[in-house]
């Protein structure tokens, strides 16, 4: 993948991926230099899932956080916190929501709210067939 300066339409540089035996190397070339890191395929899929996240967040654009009832909560839902976790599912069964989360990592866990119970969020999901 090649980028380029917005401003000037200089190239800035190019990254890519490619298999190196066992491992996945990571390439970034700029005019001033080159960048060669390798990694195991899982930690590959793990920064593939974390830049797929960070471009979900930068296309949605800054938005003002808000609060939500666990049983309002959606699918894309991103948590307000430190640590990125954005809501993968949720089921309400009486007065209780049962959320399954995703972190950045791609790690996943279930938890349960009182459906009252208030939630911040740094973003909302899409709602389906938006």
């Amino acid at each position: 993948m090649t980028s380029e300066n917005e401003d000037t339409g200089a190239p800035a540089g190019t990254l890519s991926a490619t298999p190196a035996g066992a491992e996945v190397e990571i390439r970034v070339a700029t005019p001033s230099g080159e960048l060669s890191l390798r990694c195991t395929p899982a930690r590959a899929r793990e920064l593939a899932t974390a830049l797929g996240l960070a471009a979900d967040e930068a296309e949605s654009g800054p938005a003002d956080p808000v609060t939500v009832r666990a049983a309002e909560l959606r699918r894309g839902d991103v948590r307000d916190g430190d640590r990125a976790m954005t809501v993968k599912a949720v089921r309400t069964d009486g007065g209780t929501a049962h959320v399954t989360w995703a972190s950045g990592a791609g790690r996943g866990w279930n938890q349960m709210y009182d459906a009252d119970a208030r939630i911040p969020l740094r973003r909302r999901g899409r709602l389906p067939g938006a």
